[in-house]
Formats: structure tokens, sequence, C-alpha cells
């Protein structure tokens, strides 16, 4: 099934993978947001989406992802509806793909879909094909693609190029939707080195296959590099003896002030959130000189903002 489609190579039919993103495509929405959020401070709404509705269908929590979006939505003059899981049909046994159906017979044009099993929005975009827009909001631990795009996006915005850049993703990696989307967009743009930092436990069985750099110790990894993302650790998808304690992995895997020194001078620091102080990160750090966490959050509306204009033909 293809995922890009319409008039022009950069229009879009569903977004659900960075991994099947082309380039072009990425660059197009970079553009696009660089629009939006210079424009930010505007009172007129762009008529892009006007006539339009927008369904978030959250199947597991979420604040930034959920909320930027509604925001994204309504700034493109769009109907939003964000549906309740808990009191829709689904608790009296109705399928996804008949609850999709029924909204698009209501006139739902673009669904935004996060769920806890991966897989879930790539079968409901084969299976209503472009009856509608499909973008996925996080499947399980398989990938997040808009939180990958305006996390490079912010990195771009502070860095310029790419292959100059050494980028280090440190945590869970093995559990986070986030880390995948991250590594595949990240060399898809040319990143000179991509560094993964944490527990082998923590570790997907395929890192090899990834084209990127494993580290086990914290210090080592963080060895000059210009930009880290952190990552929380994914307790609702492991098991309990998966680490011994939030303290030992803070002090084996926590980024605080001493561990920063070991970046470059200049490097940024990134969360896609929510953030576990004292977990994995230090309150010092994340709302230091060098976080641009509060900066992700904001650029999150202009690439989503970009996104769904894609979708508006």
């Amino acid at each position: 099934m293809k995922k890009i489609t319409g008039n022009k190579p950069t229009d879009l039919q569903h977004l659900l993978s960075i991994d099947e993103m082309d380039i072009s495509l990425i660059n197009d929405i970079f553009k696009s947001a660089d629009k939006f959020l210079k424009n930010n401070q505007s009172i007129d709404k762009y008529k892009i989406l006007q006539g339009k509705t927008v369904c978030n269908l959250f199947f597991e929590n979420s604040t930034r992802t959920q909320t930027t979006f509604e925001i994204a939505a309504k700034r493109l003059s769009a109907d939003v509806i964000n549906l309740d899981i808990a009191t829709s049909s689904q608790s009296k046994g109705e399928s996804i793909l008949d609850l999709i159906n029924n909204l698009i017979a209501m006139g739902v044009n673009i669904f935004v879909v996060r769920h806890s099993m991966p897989g879930i929005p790539e079968q409901i975009a084969h299976s209503i094909e472009n009856k509608a827009h499909i973008i996925n909001a996080g499947d399980g631990n398989k990938e997040h693609p808009t939180q990958a795009l305006l996390d490079a996006y912010t990195i771009k915005s502070y860095k310029k190029r790419f292959g100059d850049l050494k980028v280090a993703i440190v945590g869970d990696i093995e559990h986070s939707r986030v880390a995948k989307s991250e590594i595949y967009i990240l060399n898809k743009l040319g990143v000179k080195e991509v560094r993964v930092i944490g527990p082998e436990l923590l570790m997907p069985s395929n890192i090899s296959e990834l084209n990127v750099r494993a580290f086990s110790n914290m210090n080592d990894g963080l060895k000059d590099v210009d930009a880290i993302l952190m990552l929380r650790i994914q307790k609702e998808r492991m098991s309990k003896d998966t680490i011994p304690s939030e303290k030992e992995y803070f002090k084996a895997y926590g980024l605080n002030e001493e561990r920063l020194k070991f970046a470059k001078n200049d490097c940024i620091v990134l969360h896609p959130g929510p953030i576990n102080r004292g977990v994995e990160i230090d309150t010092l750090v994340a709302d230091g000189r060098q976080s641009v966490i509060l900066e992700q959050v904001k650029n999150g509306i202009g690439i989503r903002m970009a996104v769904m204009e894609k979708m508006a033909n």
C-alpha cells in the first residue's frame, strides 16, 4: 500500500512510519513548519482544512501529542473531535474498523490514532485505503513519526548541518517507539553518527542492524555529542525485573550536569515527555540553559500543521 499519494510527490495519504518517508517529503514538511511557526502570533487562522474534520483517537493516554494535534488542526480551521474511547461503543464490543468506518460515514477526513498494539494504524490505513487519512500518533513500541519529525526539526533549528552531528539517544531503546523513529529519521537526514546509550536489557535484539553505535557506559556514549535525546523508562511495556530500581537507573544512566560536561559545550538536550525527574534526567538539566524541551513542544504544533496540510487535498 502506498503511503504517499496525491497530485504532488509531497502529498500524503497516510503518515504511518518514518522508515517509509522520502527525504523530499521530510524536507517539505520542515519548510511548511517554518512558515507556520514564523506566523505563530497571527490572529487569523489558516483556511487550509476549512470544512474538514479531524478526529483524535487515543487508545493510550497523551498530553503533548493529542493537545498539539488539536491546536494544529484548529489553526488550520478544521473541526476537531476528541473521541473518548472509554465512553464510546468500543466498550460495547465494537471493533476499531467498525468505529473508523462509522466516523468516516459521519464525515471525518483525518484520523490521528494512538494505540498500544504495534501496527494498528497501518491496519486501519490498509482497510480504508483512500477514504480518509491516517496519522500514526504512536503504535506500541513500533513508531511515533511526528515526534521524530519535530525532534529532528528542533535539532535542525539549532545545528543546521546534520552531516556534522553526533546525536545520542539515551534510555529505554527496546520499548520506545520514539527511539525507533528517531533512529530512522536521523539516518535519513545524514547525521554523522547516531548513538544509543542504555543497559543491555533495554537494547533491541536487532540493534546491530539499525546503523547506530551502541554504548552501555553513559560517559563514553556522551563524549563530544552535539545533541542528547533522553527517553523515559517505558514501565507499561516491561516486566518488573528489567531494571533494579529507579535510583540505581539514575545513578548509571540519568543525565545530570556532571555527565552533560562529556558532551560538547553547545550540546542541546531534548526529551519527548513526559519527564520523570530524578529517573532519567536531573531537574537542573531539564530546566537548564542547554535544554530545548519546551521548544520541542512548540515546534510540535508547526510540524503537525505541516503534516495535515499535506492531507488537505
